[in-house]
């Protein structure tokens, strides 16, 4: 047996995973809760001696870790048009697994400024211009961000005929260069900035979080939590050489305070007759509704839904519902103990993925050309995704998961919304994704075989029409 330990330092809960590579065998798994403001060894070693317990002894050849703690890694991405340079800072920022704190277009004020210091990002993405094109927007952004008093290293990834510039003017800020994430119209490069963003990950931001001291522990914290995620979910999908993957999918990872959707599928229109808009997204995104979490952005869900629909889905008076949603506002750590508790949870969970996915999706329109009407699409056409991988507490313990998967499929409530027709429900029910991406970078195999063992089946849930 050649045995690895996987630790997630997340936010609330430090995970351990413990995997036996050689017969592609999850071991156990174990959490305890992350003591980041002492020290977060201790929550460590309480979730090693739970494992212990399942696992007996073990020695483990590598102990490989992934974390969010301490709010993970928080960015602000500022770009020029917020369709193209803008949105191409986003995709850039979300898929490298970085909390997107705040994002801004065109030439920077004295309030953005302050207010990108009242938010005192780990990062900074700076772009702005395709190469050879407008260079203003970033000189004077770049003016701006060397104001800041807050301390931050700056990723430059915008128009290459004034990089240099850029970096200059930025001092006495750190800055790191790097291509283009737009360098065409409509053409994005977004992995060289994901690249940096990464290292100044490992770099910088592990060690100004305080997990550095773990190292002793550890053969190295590779990435942002839901950078291991992504990684996981895009291995599933694709396979490796010699062992394929289960196709292109949606995962939804649904949390107490945000919910992560990743997609990994072209996207690509499905009629020759459909005209595309805006810029195209990357095969493998990530998304992060900020605004929709299950206990702390709790009142996001109604906000967006409304609160009638949400007395609707779970069978409860619109007057119960606002109260209830109060309740869980406040008490963050409360569980679906009551049977009113437990359909409010169910609603907020299928409204939550409702909303998210249908943000996550692209969405068609009619329009008018010369030569007649036509369809245009903007992102991604995910109708014909069949797989849904479902994460996050609220889902893995759900007990109607199919009918709250259901709500990520197509609705003739929004038409519009490029949203799966109908899928196979996989649920991880032993919360590995973030592990078996961290294992991805040295036993793939192994990570992917976990995986198809490990997700379970719930059957297909078909679209509500």
């Amino acid at each position: 047996m050649e045995a690895v330990l996987l630790i997630d330092f997340g936010s609330t809960y430090t995970k351990v995973t413990a995997v036996d590579v050689t017969e592609a065998r999850l071991l156990g798994t174990a959490a305890a809760y992350t003591t980041v403001e002492t020290d977060v060894g201790e929550g460590l070693s309480a979730a090693l001696a739970k494992l212990e317990q399942i696992t007996g002894k073990v020695t483990y050849q590598k102990r490989l870790a992934c974390s969010s703690a301490a709010g993970g890694l928080r960015m602000v991405a500022i770009g020029l048009v917020p369709e193209l340079t803008a949105k191409a800072a986003r995709l850039a920022t979300l898929g490298a697994g970085a909390k997107l704190i705040g994002n801004y277009s065109y030439q920077l004020n004295e309030d953005d400024i302050e207010e990108i210091d009242a938010l005192k990002p780990d990062i900074v993405l700076l772009t702005g211009g395709i190469d050879g094109g407008n260079s203003e927007a970033i000189l004077h952004n770049a003016r701006m961000l060397s104001g800041c008093r807050c301390d931050f290293p700056v990723v430059v990834a915008g128009n290459r005929s004034c990089a240099r510039q850029v970096a200059k003017l930025l001092e006495p800020k750190t800055s790191y260069v790097v291509e283009n994430v737009m360098p065409q119209l409509n053409r994005l490069n977004i992995l060289p900035a994901q690249r940096q963003i990464r290292e100044l990950f490992l770099e910088q931001i592990i060690r100004a979080k305080g997990l550095s001291r773990e190292a002793a522990l550890v053969d190295g914290i590779l990435m942002p939590t839901p950078a291991a995620v992504l990684t996981a979910v895009e291995l599933l999908a694709k396979g490796c050489p010699g062992h394929p993957g289960i196709g292109e999918l949606i995962c939804v990872d649904l949390g107490g305070a945000t919910t992560d959707v990743y997609s990994i599928a072209s996207g690509a229109p499905r009629r020759d007759t459909t005209v595309y808009k805006g810029l195209p997204e990357p095969y493998a995104k990530r998304t992060v509704e900020g605004d929709i979490g299950m206990r702390y952005s709790v009142q996001g869900i109604p906000e967006a839904a409304g609160y009638q629909r949400l007395a609707e889905v779970a069978g409860l008076s619109e007057e119960k519902a606002r109260e209830l949603v109060e309740y869980l506002a406040a008490h963050t750590d409360s569980l679906p103990d009551t049977p009113e508790l437990e359909q409010m949870d169910f609603a907020l969970a299928s409204l939550a993925i409702e909303t998210a996915v249908a943000r996550h999706c692209g969405t068609m329109e009619q329009v008018f050309t010369l030569a007649g009407t036509a369809l245009a699409q903007t992102g991604k056409d995910l109708t014909g995704v069949e797989r849904l991988v479902l994460t996050g507490g609220a889902l893995i313990h759900a007990k109607k998961v199919e009918e709250i998967a259901a709500h990520a499929l197509y609705s003739a409530r929004q038409p519009e919304s490029l949203r799966p027709m109908q899928a196979e429900v996989l649920v991880d029910q032993s919360y590995i994704l973030a592990a078996m991406g961290l294992l991805a970078g040295h036993y793939p195999i192994s990570a992917l075989n976990v995986m198809k063992k490990e997700l379970i089946s719930h059957g297909f849930a078909q679209s509500k029409n």
